[in-house]
């Protein structure tokens, strides 16, 4: 170490005791320090999601809402609940129809894709497709039911479609909801 580095540390030295020269040390205390534990942190935005899914499964679901394993629904985006719920509701006034009973699988998808093309050309907005339930078919459930619901999904021209009522054939018919155009 250099004279002058040893210098300057002596005068700090010696200024750090000048500037404590007054302050005395505290007696040592009788009370011993209590340890206090860190909480544990507390995931407030899950639990807050929690009780908002507990409310929302407590609350009474309107029936037309509810689906079960038969039936179809489908809105494309920017469609409005309100509006899937009035067409399940049957507010709307069907138009024209198309029953597919005994057609193929093959025979099925041109009549409907033919259907769809009428009804826009003459800017029918809600149709019924009669699909059936599947009853004829054998052990495999309703074969058309869930192509139909298929094809309809990847037409432009469908904004939104649901099981019938069952006025107007249950779960072995979709009211359709089509564009303007």
């Amino acid at each position: 170490m250099s004279s002058d580095s040893q210098d300057a540390a002596d005068d700090d030295h010696a200024l750090f005791r000048l500037a404590l020269s007054g302050v005395r040390l505290a007696p040592p205390s009788s009370r011993v320090a209590e340890h206090r534990s860190v909480p544990a942190p507390q995931p407030r935005q899950r639990h807050a999601d929690d009780l908002a899914v507990l409310r929302e499964m407590l609350e009474d679901p309107d029936p037309e809402l509810l689906e079960h394993g038969e039936t179809l629904s489908y809105r494309h985006a920017g469609v409005q609940d309100s509006v899937l719920r009035r067409l399940r509701r049957g507010h709307y006034r069907l138009e024209a129809e198309l029953d597919l009973h005994g057609h193929n699988r093959e025979r099925a998808k041109l009549a409907l894709a033919q259907f769809l093309s009428r009804c826009l050309d003459r800017d029918l907005r809600c149709v019924r497709i009669i699909h059936g339930k599947g009853h004829g078919s054998p052990n495999s459930g309703p074969v058309l039911k869930v192509l139909v619901a298929g094809w309809l999904r990847k037409r432009r021209e469908v904004l939104a479609y649901c099981s019938a009522r069952p006025v107007d054939g249950g779960s072995g018919a979709v009211y359709v909801l089509l564009r303007g155009r």
